[in-house]
């Protein structure tokens, strides 16, 4: 295979991680049975905000730890949400 191939496919490997943050954004999304389109574009748009703020979360943890960041989270999404049930209430 030529350069430019193998360069392509260690790129496109990438792409599961993508599919597994919307995975995960899912997970963090309030569930609705609302057909309100502004409703529901709110709910995956604060879902975006909590996925950010965990994997940050789980960026500044490692990287305190181990001096490093590796991909798969030390910090996973239900230690997050359930911190952030405690400190709010809500949930």
């Amino acid at each position: 295979m030529s350069n430019g191939g193998e360069r392509f496919l260690s790129e496109y490997a990438y792409r599961w991680e993508i599919e597994s943050g919307y995975r995960s954004i899912k997970r963090l999304m309030a569930a609705t049975t609302s057909k309100n389109f502004v409703l529901r574009f709110f709910y995956f748009g604060f879902a975006c905000l909590l996925y950010s703020i965990w994997r940050a979360v789980d960026l500044l943890v490692q990287v305190a730890l181990t001096g490093e960041y590796e991909h798969s989270p030390v910090v996973t999404a239900d230690n997050t949400l359930t911190l952030l049930k405690k400190a709010t209430g809500i949930g």
